[in-house]
């Protein structure tokens, strides 16, 4: 059996766009109100970074929606246009590429209502709604040219003038004669005109206006039905463009009747508004025209809430073997009995979760590596370890090294919390923002544990817990440098203590506390 399971684990699938839509649904795992939170019909920005589920979740949302009898358009921006290219052309004006980025977004949303409506012309008028996408087309495709006009004046005149003249003399028998004969030719012609050419750039125009007239008569023929627009893969955008197209989505799509938009995002990568003058700005303003409640890399983290976390990732591994091998699913009736087979014991399967760090994509691809070095035993503590060493060095720690100042604050946090705290995570205010923390946050490397904790003794004031990646300390375990605690503090006696679940009171672990200031004097020095 342990042989089956690990062949199992070893082919499954890392991403979910490979994924067909059945295996999607049939693989999808509820946590807690996330599903309620992303079924909301409210626009919403949903965060997370790469790997904790965000394509599967909106996939999942499509098909659920689908099923229900709405029109959905789940669209990845990394297809739309180029961006490399047209998009990251920094010669061309900025509106202009944003107006293009929309333009190709709407054009993908309209070629999804037509299918709709062709695929629901039974039920739905679909005579009357051709007319009306037409309108929606050219709505979005308008182009105009800015520049200057250059007019041009032609005259023409040909005059053409001819004369000849003859005279004959004769001479016979008869008498002398004389004859004279002549002609004029004269001929005019006069040619008049006018040329006008246009000098300038095309530009891609939007006009809201009508896209929203002919989305609201759209809505209408939809009756109880709704649209959805699904954004997935947001960051992918340059992020100078982010706010226009936040903005051109606002002005064009948000006040349609029956129309939803969804965004998948990754936080620090993301922009969605650039303040103007005045207090007006340009985009979206999040909580106010989008909410912004749902983030992913909250919910699944093992100290977060370890009994969501354990039943989580137990449910994502059995539903992605069972999907792939019928056998196994009549052998092992449900996700207790197929962990109890293919972990030596469940300590180790809590590792395993610690080991993900509520990272659905992490965890798949060190469960693959552990079967492998299983092979025909259930996975172990040392097989376990070993493939989460080796998934953060080929894949973390790969991305930390391409950023020398990332690569260097890393090492000096690891020596700084497991070296001479003997922890595993630290404090940092909530109004601190270093590109770096963002960096190996982004990079995984860095998980929140909580966020905003109080400090009673500092009004206004409130920290962020960071937790350490499991693949930083590994190698730590079992060694005298292993950590002791989450993270470090102080009791009401002014001696050292670890707290696990993080207070919401800043005196007990004021000594979790990072300097990033003295991080900086490294680098002078």
């Amino acid at each position: 059996m342990p042989t089956k399971i690990n062949n199992a684990l070893m082919r499954l699938s890392k991403r979910a766009e490979t994924q067909d839509k059945k295996r999607l649904v049939d693989t999808f795992v509820d946590n807690g109100p996330l599903f309620t939170l992303l079924s909301r019909e409210d626009h919403q920005v949903i965060y997370g970074r790469r790997g904790t589920g965000k394509t599967h979740a909106l996939s999942y949302l499509a098909e659920k929606r689908q099923e229900l009898g709405d029109c959905v358009v789940l669209l990845d921006l990394r297809t739309i246009g180029s961006t490399g290219g047209l998009y990251g052309d920094t010669t061309l004006p900025i509106s202009e590429r944003g107006t293009r980025l929309l333009c190709d977004a709407l054009c993908a949303f309209h070629a999804g209502l037509l299918d709709f409506f062709i695929n629901h012309a039974e039920e739905l008028n679909l005579s009357e709604a051709g007319a009306i996408l037409d309108k929606l087309a050219e709505s979005i495709t308008e182009v105009r040219v800015e520049g200057s006009i250059q007019k041009e004046q032609v005259h023409e005149q040909n005059i053409e003038c001819k004369q000849t003249a003859e005279t004959k003399f004769k001479l016979d028998t008869g008498g002398v004669g004389i004859s004279d004969s002549g002609e004029n030719i004269s001929a005019t012609a006069q040619k008049n005109g006018n040329k006008t050419t246009e000098i300038g750039t095309l530009r891609h125009r939007v006009h809201f206006g009508a896209v929203g007239n002919a989305l609201d008569k759209l809505a209408k023929m939809l009756g109880k039905r709704r649209a959805w627009l699904l954004l997935d893969e947001w960051s992918s955008i340059p992020i100078d463009l982010q706010p226009f197209l936040a903005d051109l989505l606002r002005r064009s799509l948000f006040p349609a009747a029956n129309c939803t938009v969804k965004i998948a995002a990754i936080e620090q990568r993301s922009k969605f508004m650039l303040a103007l003058e005045k207090g007006d700005y340009l985009g979206v303003e999040l909580g106010a025209d989008i909410a912004a409640d749902l983030n992913f890399d909250d919910f699944m983290v093992f100290e977060h809430d370890a009994i969501r976390a354990k039943e989580f990732f137990r449910e994502l591994l059995y539903r992605h073997v069972i999907a792939l091998d019928d056998q196994i699913a009549s052998e092992q009736s449900d996700s207790y009995k197929f962990v109890s087979a293919a972990f030596t014991q469940n300590p180790v399967f809590e590792e395993f979760v610690r080991a993900a760090e509520g990272v659905p994509r992490d965890a798949i691809n060190i469960v693959t590596l552990a079967a492998q070095k299983a092979l025909n035993e259930s996975i172990s503590i040392v097989h376990l370890r070993s493939a989460a060493r080796d998934w953060y060095q080929r894949d973390k720690d790969a991305a930390v090294r391409s950023s020398s100042g990332a690569h260097k604050l890393l090492h000096w946090i690891i020596e700084e919390v497991i070296g001479h705290r003997h922890a595993r995570a630290f404090l940092l205010r909530t109004d601190t923002s270093h590109n770096l923390i963002n960096s190996l946050f982004d990079s995984r490397v860095l998980h929140i544990l909580k966020r905003n904790i109080a400090a009673h003794d500092q009004p206004g004031v409130r920290y962020d817990a960071f937790k350490l990646d499991y693949g930083c300390y590994v190698d730590f375990i079992s060694t005298a440098k292993a950590p002791q605690g989450l993270l470090q503090g102080i009791n009401t006696e002014g001696q050292n203590i670890f707290v696990d679940v993080p207070p919401d009171d800043y005196r007990a672990i004021r000594r979790a506390i990072l300097d990033l200031p003295e991080f900086e004097k490294t680098l002078v020095a």
